[in-house]
């Protein structure tokens, strides 16, 4: 099999399963944040330690930003999270897609180096953006195969001028449809709620581990953590039950 085959054949593959990479590099970064917490490297009380938090989270939400303007302004069946199977039923062009061609995936790095920052290990967070690199890029590859054999010139002429992964201004487009808070309440509740889970869950398993007892602080991350989570069964319920968040061709 040809080179080009062979990478569009994983990409396909790695596209599918793509949901297991976070959980790959969640476990890891929670044993490497757990063994420097039993050295005492990482310490509750240290200022060094609430600069890290603080940080991490701001990256994290910073990559969730970048994917809530770019759900916010797509329309129906683009950008999504489906796992089947490559789905595009037009060309988002317009927007953010005009200065990357891959913003989910941007936003998606920020969001897990976000989470990588909290294990305040510079190995790891070098590892992450290694691997992340070589596993999206399939991913990227394959997507674009796709693309390119379903729109043909109109992909081509709009590849040429953006970027892959790394936006560029310049060419800036206003985005073609306003943007919907029906549909980020619908699709991005899920990440707002991990995001404060995660480094919830991250200190719990540290404080478990010197205390050898369940320790729940209700301090900022508890409080977060449970009003996001809340808020998400919330939509969960409302999404199932009602026709609130409905919206035509989003």
């Amino acid at each position: 099999m040809a080179l080009q085959e062979e990478m569009e054949k994983q990409g396909n593959f790695l596209f599918k399963y793509r949901s297991w990479l976070p959980l790959l590099i969640l476990a890891v970064g929670l044993v490497i944040y757990l063994l420097a917490v039993s050295n005492g490297i990482i310490d509750y009380r240290s200022k060094v330690t609430v600069i890290y938090e603080i940080a991490g989270l701001a990256v994290c939400l910073f990559g969730l930003l970048i994917r809530i303007y770019t759900v916010g302004h797509t329309p129906k069946n683009t950008s999504g999270r489906n796992t089947k199977g490559q789905l595009a039923e037009e060309l988002n062009s317009s927007g953010i897609y005009s200065m990357v061609r891959h913003p989910l995936y941007v936003g998606n790095f920020f969001m897990w180096l976000g989470i990588g920052i909290l294990t305040q290990n510079t190995w790891f967070i070098i590892a992450f953006i290694f691997i992340y690199w070589v596993y999206y890029e399939r991913i990227m590859f394959a997507e674009e195969q796709f693309l390119r054999k379903k729109f043909g010139d109109s992909y081509l002429k709009w590849a040429e001028v953006t970027p892959a992964f790394i936006p560029g201004f310049k060419n800036f487009k206003k985005p073609s449809l306003p943007f919907s808070w029906k549909k980020i309440l619908k699709k991005e509740k899920n990440g707002f709620f991990a995001v404060f889970l995660i480094i919830f869950l991250f200190r719990e398993a540290g404080q478990f581990l010197l205390y050898k007892h369940v320790t729940i602080e209700f301090n900022f991350w508890f409080w977060a953590m449970a009003i996001s989570g809340l808020l998400y069964f919330i939509l969960k319920i409302l999404k199932k039950r009602t026709s609130l968040l409905k919206e035509k061709g989003r």
